[in-house]
């Protein structure tokens, strides 16, 4: 608790110091004023800010910005799910860059695989073993970059990844080993997604059974008002998770759900997005926390929004029901409100989101993390009719 005040206070401290931190903390002292934005223009921003953070660490891979420490060094994890994203881009855009920056990223990746076919958590030099969830993710980039290109380095990739997750699934088909927390946790679907995705590229039944294990372990979580047991990415707050790993839970039921046409899936996934749906569209903002009863607290984070909006455009193209495209709409709105596109702020944030709004929240406090924009491209490509899921 001390440490986490003593960060608050010198992120303040610096950024009253310093003219263009000091206009974007006053920004965000007001809910932004929300109007229908240009959907193309914003996404182009956000696909600048991720070249931008991909060129910094230099290697390849993807960073994330810090107001008070400036540019990370590469995430694997991440770097693996913004490759489909570019790609998608790529096409949807007419820009040839994002599909060689995303080519790039994937060569950077096989590089830097683990002996034993995984890779490792967290970022470049904090030498974190082998993590499930993380590994999960590069699998999605090195699949869409193999469909892409039918570079077999890229497939034989992710299957050392893929047998590597599968010796660490518990009986129940819960990850426990070798995953965050060492603690079986619901947004794991977002796990199941790729193998599948796996299963589909090499006819390999066991990537299939692994995946369908979790997702009866995953359903057995939820209660019926759609709130799951064991979603958030901490232990100290399970009780509460974040709309981050719910976004990445209902996503992945619903990801799964094309791969295996299953209907219950969608009606599971349905419960949870539509409670927080009927919250969003009643005040036009949510809470970065929910509990059993859908009660929220603490500040909203964009990432949760992005991919709650990208979860609402899922169900609206399969459901048809117009409150989900109504819903998805309106995020959008909010986001690009968000997204850092004036004068205040330092240059490196142009284009990006925080990670909290106001940016002073506690989920990835005065930073902008290359997730998010990641989930807010995927959102406003899910909007036009593209998506990056396999």
């Amino acid at each position: 608790m001390i440490a986490s005040l003593l960060d608050y206070a010198r992120c303040f401290s610096q950024a009253l110091g310093d003219p263009a931190q000091r206009a974007l903390l006053r920004a965000h002292r007001e809910r932004p004023v929300v109007v229908a934005g240009d959907r193309t223009a914003a996404l182009r921003l956000a696909v600048q800010w991720l070249f931008r953070a991909q060129d910094r660490p230099g290697d390849g891979g993807f960073a994330s910005y810090h107001l008070r420490t400036g540019w990370s060094t590469s995430y694997p994890e991440t770097s693996g799910y913004i490759i489909p994203s570019l790609l998608v881009v790529a096409d949807h855009l007419a820009w040839p860059e994002a599909r060689e920056r995303a080519l790039r990223a994937a060569e950077w990746l096989l590089r830097i695989e683990l002996p034993d076919g995984g890779w490792q958590g967290g970022r470049i030099g904090e030498d974190r073993p082998f993590v499930v969830f993380n590994t999960a993710q590069v699998i999605r980039g090195l699949l869409a970059t193999y469909h892409l290109t039918q570079d077999q380095r890229h497939l034989d990739a992710c299957v050392r990844a893929g047998d590597r997750i599968l010796v660490s699934q518990s009986r129940d088909g819960a990850w426990r080993n070798n995953n965050h927390l060492t603690a079986a946790r619901v947004y794991d679907s977002y796990v199941s997604a790729p193998l599948l995705a796996l299963h589909r590229a090499t006819g390999d039944d066991r990537y299939q059974r692994a995946a369908m294990l979790n997702l009866e372990w995953v359903l057995a979580q939820q209660w019926a008002n759609g709130w799951f047991n064991n979603c958030d990415n901490t232990r100290k707050h399970n009780d509460r998770p974040i709309t981050h790993t719910i976004g990445y839970t209902i996503d992945g039921l619903i990801e799964c759900s094309a791969h295996v046409r299953h209907d219950v899936l969608i009606g599971r996934a349905a419960r949870a997005a539509d409670a927080l749906l009927e919250r969003f569209l009643a005040d036009g903002w949510l809470h970065g926390r929910y509990e059993e009863r859908w009660n929220g607290s603490e500040h909203l984070i964009t990432t949760g929004c992005a991919q709650l909006a990208i979860t609402w455009g899922w169900l609206h193209r399969i459901l048809g029901e117009e409150r989900y495209r109504q819903g998805m709409d309106r995020m959008l709105d909010l986001l690009i409100a968000i997204q850092q596109r004036g004068l205040a702020g330092p240059a490196d944030t142009h284009g990006a989101l925080p990670g909290s709004y106001p940016i002073w929240g506690r989920y990835e406090k005065f930073a902008f993390p290359n997730w998010g924009v990641k989930f807010f491209v995927d959102a406003l490509l899910c909007a036009a009719g593209r998506s990056p899921a396999q």
